[in-house]
């Protein structure tokens, strides 16, 4: 499956529905949708993202789903069923998160609160610190675990697996997303430690 350039420009600015679901423990948190994941209604979808990669070296996930396709139903209801969920500091679809305003992502750490109190999530992890600092007012926040927590959850921050984001590798992924994961019980058994 591709598109064109065109194509993708379609999509721009739609939203997608979050991917979660009863017994969520680990909400993963993106800055907004790709036009690839508007497009394909699956998160994290452009062909190039390390993301479930890196899921599935953290022994995560067992299996690679084929998210550039797009999920099928039973690749979502699996991905729920681990206790895993996905939704976005901004739900506005751009080719770029430097398309956002600053105040758009305050406005998303906003909702995001008010969605995290409502879906109940052990563990919440935010993808990528640049956001992370924007949309929370934390200039200075490092990765990995916070000292304060949203709406109750735990609060990561782990790296954005975004090809622009060119010195994190699969393993450097799988290694930084395994924490929030194994705070939250949601390793799978042959994990890697």
């Amino acid at each position: 499956m591709g598109f064109t350039r065109a194509e993708l420009e379609t999509f721009r600015d739609r939203a997608i529905p979050p991917l979660v679901g009863p017994g969520l423990r680990l909400l993963f948190v993106g800055i907004n949708p790709g036009l690839w994941t508007a497009a394909t209604d699956t998160p994290f979808a452009h062909p190039g993202n390390r993301f479930y990669p890196a899921l599935v070296a953290a022994g995560i996930l067992d299996r690679l789903p084929d998210f550039a396709a797009g999920f099928t139903d039973a690749e979502r209801a699996a991905f729920i069923e681990r206790g895993l969920g996905i939704t976005n500091l901004v739900n506005r679809a751009t080719a770029r998160a430097d398309e956002l305003s600053r105040s758009e992502l305050r406005e998303g750490s906003l909702r995001l609160e008010r969605n995290v109190a409502q879906w109940k999530p052990s563990v919440v992890a935010v993808v990528g610190i640049t956001a992370y600092r924007a949309a929370f007012a934390r200039p200075k926040a490092r990765a990995g675990r916070q000292d304060e927590s949203i709406a109750g959850a735990a609060l990561w921050v782990v790296p954005n697996p975004s090809g622009l984001n060119a010195h994190d590798t699969v393993a450097t992924l799988s290694a930084a997303y395994a924490g929030p994961a194994r705070e939250a019980g949601v390793l799978h058994p042959e994990g890697q430690e």
